[in-house]
């Protein structure tokens, strides 16, 4: 499996071409074959040497999956050729191969729901290979933020297909459940949950994410053990959550932050966002 992490430790040699590069990383003793972007000029050969290198199928082609850079869901799966696989480099937009046309394909060419690629993977055995980018809208020619909304347990325990159940992981299934219950609060008879009386309530909810967060640090000033330090952080990223579903942020946008302050040092950050305060801040 390819890991990437922007503090990897580059262990191996790489090469450039134009906007791509080929490098080997470690990461805590894994290797990671990664295809990233690059200013630096080289020669044609050596990308075809890369390109040579993916164990193309029989018809030419390997298996591409798309991954949203922030929330890590799967977006799509496609199949890609070496072109396919060119042209996403040098376009940055996540492109395949379709086998029923027999032509080269970029997603959000009729729909503009585009995939921003922000980096390319090969597996250990490199005959598969990850897009993981940015898109610009919803994946699924259904309208579905991704193509992968059927659950089979649900199949096999209700005997029918509602395609409304997005593959979410912990994070952002908790997400949804208190967008669920921030919809729920119209019409309320019954005693809310604990969620709803949060969202019923700004003094509480800003209450207790003070609180939690003070238990957080406490954790570490007392050298609690490591357990503890997890429920707290628990409480304080729930509590939290409520806080950004009231103010109608996703969680998605909060990755995207942080994934944009990773080429920034904290105290360029910090002084960017003093300057864009309005005066008599």
């Amino acid at each position: 499996m390819a890991v990437s992490y922007v503090h990897m430790v580059q262990s191996g040699r790489g090469f450039h071409k134009g906007n791509l590069s080929y490098a080997n990383f470690s990461y805590k003793g894994r290797r990671s074959n990664r295809l990233v972007f690059a200013s630096m000029q080289t020669s044609d050969h050596k990308v075809d040497s890369l390109l040579d290198s993916v164990k193309w199928d029989d018809k030419g082609l390997a298996v591409a999956i798309a991954q949203n850079v922030d929330t890590g869901a799967i977006l799509m799966q496609g199949f890609a050729n070496r072109e396919a696989v060119a042209t996403t480099l040098s376009s940055r937009k996540a492109t395949f191969y379709s086998r029923s046309r027999s032509t080269l394909w970029t997603k959000g060419e009729t729909s503009n729901n585009f995939i921003n690629v922000h980096d390319v993977f090969l597996d250990c055995d490199r005959d598969s290979i990850i897009y993981l980018g940015k898109p610009d809208g919803p994946t699924c020619h259904t309208g579905a933020e991704t193509c992968y909304y059927t659950s089979v347990f649900d199949l096999l325990k209700q005997q029918e297909d509602e395609g409304d159940n997005l593959a979410l992981t912990s994070l952002y299934a908790l997400e949804s459940t208190i967008s669920q219950r921030k919809t729920e609060l119209t019409g309320e008879n019954e005693k809310p949950s604990w969620t709803k009386r949060l969202l019923l309530n700004d003094k509480l909810l800003c209450s207790k994410i003070r609180e939690e967060a003070n238990e957080l640090c406490q954790t570490l000033e007392n050298n609690e053990d490591k357990s503890r330090t997890a429920s707290e952080m628990a409480d304080v990223l729930y509590h939290s959550m409520v806080l950004l579903a009231q103010k109608d942020v996703k969680i998605e946008d909060v990755l995207q932050v942080l994934r944009l302050r990773f080429s920034q040092s904290g105290i360029e950050e910090k002084r960017s966002r003093l300057s864009q305060k309005p005066l008599g801040h």
